[in-house]
């Protein structure tokens, strides 16, 4: 971090993707990402799996042991709606960050490999202000049934982000309640810690607040708004989303300070973006008498290894 930078504006999006469009959901982030940078964002963050989506609700003909050719159909269509990594859709997020002079941070499935690799994985991306490609991270650990449609990330992709500003890294989700994925967070010296997430749950605040009041990081929750008429009804699946709420994904983002205590409120049932001035001396200020990773880590007791 410049000690001279005391503050960034982070813009958090809590938006819906045009579901199983690739296309349509990358042109919708472009615009977003406009509207971000037009409010003067520095950092932009927009949800797990933005692209092409989160697929709450779907079962994709899954039971154990047992697939559906049918449920193979619709696995087909968000498989061939994933993002490549690198590839002309990336190049073209890339652009957009550039053009709009911010880092960007945003979620997706992403297609492992060209051809007929077929393993797809729940990724962050993070762009530079210079259009560059920064790092990926993949989700170590997909949660429950998650498992059906997502491999395993490893330690390699734990990634965080040198900036002006400090140090941003994210880990998706559920992996948040996995204590030593914390810790490699922390240990790697992470200052603005990003949580996309499908999850809108009140004990899912509880956690944003409980990781920056022990991280003494800014924690950034970021969530879709779904509602259940943006799914195409063409989806041999669709009748899944029956005994769902018309709202789906009621959203839930945030904005956390190193101290616990919210910069900006959750915000549910509508899309929006949530905007803050991040106070970079809240840093120090908050590890003043605890710094998880300086004089209270004990590293005489304790030790991390994390496998790259």
């Amino acid at each position: 971090m410049n000690n001279n930078v005391k503050a960034v504006r982070i813009a958090v999006i809590q938006a819906s993707p045009v579901i199983m469009n690739i296309d349509a959901t990358i042109e919708k982030a472009l615009v977003l990402i406009k509207e971000a940078a037009a409010k003067k964002a520095e950092i932009v963050v927009l949800p797990e799996s933005f692209i092409p989506t989160y697929p709450r609700g779907l079962s994709f003909g899954f039971v154990v042991g047992r697939r559906t050719q049918e449920g193979r159909k619709d696995w087909q269509r968000y498989y061939e709606n994933s993002v490549p990594i690198p590839s002309s859709y990336t190049d073209v997020l890339a652009k957009a960050a550039k053009e709009a002079g911010i880092y960007l941070s945003i979620g997706v499935t992403e297609r492992d490999g060209q051809g007929l690799n077929c393993t797809l994985y729940c990724t962050n991306i993070f762009f530079g202000p210079d259009g560059k490609l920064l790092g990926i991270h993949r989700k170590l650990k997909p949660t429950g049934s998650e498992r059906f449609i997502w491999g395993e990330g490893d330690g390699s992709t734990l990634t965080v982000i040198d900036t002006p500003f400090g140090k941003i890294g994210s880990l998706l989700c559920w992996e948040n309640y996995m204590p030593l994925a914390r810790a490699a967070m922390y240990a790697k010296g992470v200052t603005i810690y990003l949580a996309p997430t499908a999850d809108y749950s009140e004990e899912w605040q509880c956690t944003m607040r409980h990781i920056a009041r022990e991280g003494r990081c800014f924690v950034i929750g970021c969530n879709q708004y779904v509602e259940k008429a943006m799914y195409p009804p063409d989806l041999m699946y669709y009748h899944d989303l029956d005994t769902l709420p018309e709202i789906i994904s009621p959203g839930g983002s945030c904005i956390v300070g190193p101290f616990g205590n919210y910069l900006t409120e959750p915000v549910y049932n509508r899309e929006e973006i949530l905007i803050a001035d991040l106070d970079l001396d809240q840093i120090i200020q908050s590890r003043m008498e605890f710094d998880v990773i300086g004089h209270y880590s004990r590293p005489d007791v304790f030790k991390l290894s994390v496998t790259e």
